[in-house]
């Protein structure tokens, strides 16, 4: 499959964004996008224009990443798809209203909870995943009642030019607009006041799009990334382990915000780790990676530079091959890594995988506990004791055990961080949530009203009170 060339945006010479998002709030104002036949209309829509624009979605993120269309499908693509298929059937049920009697204490009422579009909702979306992390917020979006402004990622300009024109052929400009561009028109764009921020991407990022959110005073969530452990205990399925981690690491070249950034392995079973490792890798890329056309490549020369920079933390005991032309780095783990070296200091987001070991389970929480709150955490063993203590006593955004990454892809499970991996949660019934404003409502009745609750206090109104306070 050939790179294929960006063209250039249709918007080119569209309004300003003020101009835009005057038409959209517009457009919410009319309430057309609160009526549950007009958003699962557009969600169907939305599959639609998804299956039409198929080829040219895989052949953009080709020509960004060079990754196999069977790759982004089964990772990208088609999650977006099945998180589209599971919003659709249940939103409706998601947005009733719930009613109940009011307490003693608000002098016998109703009460409602309303669940509420906020409005006009700015989704800024990540490269690395530019389907799914870009196009799934937009599903919890919609099915809530909101009019989107969705900003692709300009780092995978092939892949925002497809997400431009499956928006363009599918939604009318003033209910869903994409805005495309890199630093300079973000934030032009930050600079309006939504009624919702939702951002995927870097830690650093993040604190940007939340001090630009606090000058309007914006809900945001901020799904963002960090060193997610790999725990590795001496009763693991090594074999099976090594093949799960294999996946979850070196699936899109390591470039995913929930990959495992580094093993923490009972010395114990180090050494076979490894050797189950290097096993698995050459039956998912082969004896040569850099000829499989199943292992992507590094999205620029930047990012390039920077991994390679990593492989000096270390010995590569599996991997450490490279070449800047194409920019392939074979998948690879680093043996005799101080935890201190820059390699365990910031998210890798590549195919590199540092190994360190410990020797007491007290050790490997101590550890992990010592650094920042990652986005995902992972523990492999067959004894649930432990299991069950690592998740009581650390924290994470998401986790698994026995498995990696999948937490991920599952509608039924909230997706987001805990301090610096992000704050907020989404997919399935908890994306539907996040855009959504619950707001409260006390009715009361005309027929009869109580006097206990007005001036003057008098000792027995007093008396009452604290009755019913109680």
């Amino acid at each position: 499959m050939q790179p294929i060339t960006a063209p250039p945006s249709p918007f080119a010479d569209s309004p300003s964004y003020a101009e835009q998002l005057a038409r959209l709030r517009a457009y919410f104002a009319t309430g057309a996008t609160s009526e549950v036949a007009f958003r699962r209309e557009a969600l169907r829509r939305f599959q639609d224009g998804l299956k039409r624009h198929e080829a040219r979605l895989l052949e953009a993120s080709y020509a960004d990443l060079r990754r196999s269309p069977a790759e982004t499908y089964g990772i990208d693509l088609g999650p977006t798809h099945h998180e589209l298929s599971y919003v659709r059937r249940r939103f409706a049920g998601w947005g009733r209203s719930r009613w109940g009697l009011s307490q003693w204490h608000s002098f016998l009422g109703a009460t409602r909870v309303m669940r509420q579009p906020y409005g006009v909702v700015l989704i800024v979306g990540a490269w690395n995943y530019p389907y799914y992390l870009t196009l799934g917020p937009l599903v919890s979006a919609l099915a809530a009642g909101n009019c989107v402004v969705l900003k692709p990622s300009e780092v995978a300009p092939h892949s925002s030019a497809a997400i431009r024109d499956l928006v363009a052929d599918t939604f009318a400009p003033d209910y869903v607009t994409v805005v495309e561009g890199g630093v300079e028109e973000t934030t032009e764009l930050l600079r309006e006041r939504f009624d919702y921020l939702f951002y995927t991407g870097s830690t650093q990022v993040g604190r940007i799009m939340m001090r630009a959110a606090a000058e309007h005073l914006t809900p945001v969530t901020l799904e963002l990334g960090g060193k997610s452990p790999c725990i590795v205990d001496h009763s693991a399925n090594l074999a099976l382990a090594a093949q799960r981690i294999a996946w979850g690491k070196f699936i899109n070249a390591g470039q995913t915000c929930v990959a495992p950034d580094y093993l923490l392995v009972h010395e114990r079973v180090a050494e076979p780790l490894i050797g189950y490792l290097g096993q698995a890798i050459s039956r998912l890329y082969g004896t040569d990676p850099q000829q499989s056309p199943d292992l992507a490549r590094i999205v620029g020369l930047r990012h390039f530079d920077r991994l390679v920079g990593y492989l000096t933390d270390g010995t590569p005991a599996i991997g450490g091959q490279h070449d800047r032309a194409t920019r392939y780095i074979a998948p690879t783990v680093l043996r005799g890594v101080d935890p201190e070296s820059p390699v365990m200091q910031a998210e890798i987001f590549g195919p590199i995988l540092p190994l360190l070991t410990y020797r007491t389970d007290d050790e490997a929480l101590a550890f992990v506990n010592a650094r920042e709150r990652p986005l995902a955490l992972y523990i492999f063993g067959e004894r649930p004791d432990f299991t069950e203590h690592v998740l009581q006593r650390t924290h994470s955004g998401g986790a698994c055990v026995n498995e990696t990454v999948m937490h991920l892809a599952d509608s039924r499970l909230p997706f987001g961080g805990v301090g610096q991996s992000g704050m907020g949660q989404y997919h399935g019934r908890y994306g539907y949530e996040t855009f959504s404003h619950l707001r409260g409502v006390h009715y009361k009745s005309t027929w009869f009203d109580l006097p206990v609750r007005y001036p003057p206090y008098t000792a027995t109104k007093n008396r009452l009170v604290r009755f019913f306070m109680r």
